[in-house]
């Protein structure tokens, strides 16, 4: 086999090119990786030439540079954020000890656990993904659809890197297990239950966006204040490619409430699906879906792996370094939410063992923000509706709420109640039949299909109308 230039195919600031050893290692995985990326990559556009954003190094100048890219070809990158000088670990009992640069022996096996979860979910949404071009709304969003997996791919390659560099053995084996797993296999499926979930359609890849490349956010921002240098700073530079997943997310549903309010006005109606529209109550249906499955990505409320985690300095609060406690939360209290019989109640719980719902918290407060933003396109079209986030205990699988049933306000009902009432908060067949009827592709540069607004602004400066996918006229 051929060495591969790392310097050119591989662009990078971890002097890849002076390590052998780890250059060996990726040599075995890449070709694995490009198969993978062959059966489980955007299906029917390896061959187009797309216009995508690369990042070939960390500074403002090349962390975003444009260009025609066939996706096979894209330089996935490995980088680490700059590193900070003198940097110390912020909590937990190591607080104030110089961060690790090589992992702690007795946090080898946590260390790596973290880093294959975390890993685990970058293929997983290629793979939920894969189909949704052949039905995409417009140019300008198939383009950003195949700007998420390519960069979802980057982020493998980042805990890839991690992996290969510091767990010898191991790391290599968990590497070829990233590769192994499948989004849905009921034999080997993503460790993760949201990453297993179908993304049928492109009204739930914006929710999914949205929702759960925010869960994302903030679990990297939580590794990001890790004592574990190299994963603080991979995840660093991760987050700055995380913003943009967020944006389809939030813009797409936005625009998506844009045209359903258009269509409202015009026809003096609020029933849209006759005109091709998709009517905001069925948003709602798929927002609840999509933030209470987003929600269990979390954890358990009370969570011991958590509290060990944060003592150990090995994961952190959001934030942490801007909190102005102790950072070692031994006598500290939180407040969660809890059942008490049919009513929910806040309880104060320690405060170490509730960072995952600390973390969910914060999470929240994000989310209401994007929801107000669309309400706000709402009310100025005049329309008396408002999108709302759902209950935190609505339709969970994990933690207090699992075993319950609650409805979207927050009220623990029957199982004949929600028997009854489930079809009105969460997607029918019916809803997603419907949703997938207006899923044809609209390949017209400038144009887009007839449920969705375009956007107020192309792509690095680019018009609407340019044509980020190059395709054939038949196409």
């Amino acid at each position: 086999m051929a060495r591969v230039d790392y310097t050119e195919r591989i662009p990078n600031n971890v002097s890849l090119a002076e390590n052998r050893r780890l250059l060996r290692a990726l040599e075995e995985w890449r070709p694995r990786y490009l198969d993978w990326w062959q059966q489980m990559g955007p299906d029917g556009f390896q061959a187009k030439d797309v216009y995508l954003r690369t990042a070939i190094s960390v500074d403002p100048q090349g962390w975003a540079h444009f260009d025609w890219v066939k996706m096979p070809e894209y330089r996935w990158g490995i980088f680490l954020a700059e590193p900070e000088p003198g940097r110390s670990i912020a909590f937990g009992e190591h607080k104030g000890t110089p961060a690790w640069q090589e992992v702690p022996g007795e946090y080898r096996g946590t260390l790596r656990r973290l880093i294959v979860t975390q890993g685990d979910t970058e293929p997983a949404s290629v793979e939920q993904q894969r189909h949704l071009g052949r039905t995409c709304p417009s140019l300008y969003d198939l383009r950003n659809i195949f700007q998420v997996n390519v960069e979802e791919g980057r982020h493998l390659w980042a805990m890839v890197y991690l992996l290969h560099a510091h767990f010898g053995r191991d790391g290599r084996e968990e590497a070829e297990g990233l590769l192994q797993r499948r989004s849905g296999d009921s034999d080997k499926p993503r460790i993760l239950g949201a990453f297993n979930e179908k993304t049928p359609d492109w009204l739930s890849f914006f929710m999914f966006c949205f929702f759960t490349d925010r869960d994302g956010k903030y679990q990297l921002a939580s590794l990001a204040e890790s004592g574990f240098d190299p994963l603080s700073r991979t995840c660093r530079f991760m987050l700055t490619e995380e913003a943009h997943h967020m944006f389809v997310g939030e813009a797409g549903i936005g625009r998506v409430v844009q045209k359903t309010c258009e269509l409202m006005r015009e026809h003096r109606t609020d029933d849209v699906r006759r005109h091709g529209g998709i009517d905001l109550p069925t948003m709602q249906k798929y927002l609840n879906f999509h933030c209470s499955v987003s929600l269990d990505l979390f954890g358990s409320e009370i969570s011991t792996n958590a509290a060990n985690f944060y003592t150990a300095g090995l994961k952190g609060r959001f934030e942490e370094t801007k909190k102005t406690d102790d950072h070692l939360l031994k006598e500290a209290t939180y407040s969660i939410a809890v059942p008490d019989g049919d009513a929910v109640k806040m309880a104060e719980e320690p405060a170490l063992l509730a960072l995952n719902e600390r973390l969910r918290d914060d999470y929240i407060a994000d989310c209401q923000r994007g929801v107000d933003r669309w309400n706000a396109t709402i009310k100025r079209h005049g329309i008396d509706l408002v999108l709302r986030l759902p209950h935190r205990g609505f339709h969970r699988a994990i933690g207090n709420f699992a075993e319950l049933r609650v409805s979207p306000d927050g009220r623990i009902v029957s199982q004949a109640e929600w028997d009854a009432r489930k079809h009105d908060w969460l997607p029918t067949p019916e809803d997603e039949a419907y949703v997938a009827s207006l899923m044809t592709p609209v390949v017209e540069p400038g144009k887009f299909a007839g449920w969705i607004a375009p956007p107020t602004r192309g792509i690095n400066g680019q018009p609407v109308e340019f044509q980020y996918v190059k395709l054939t006229p038949r196409e």
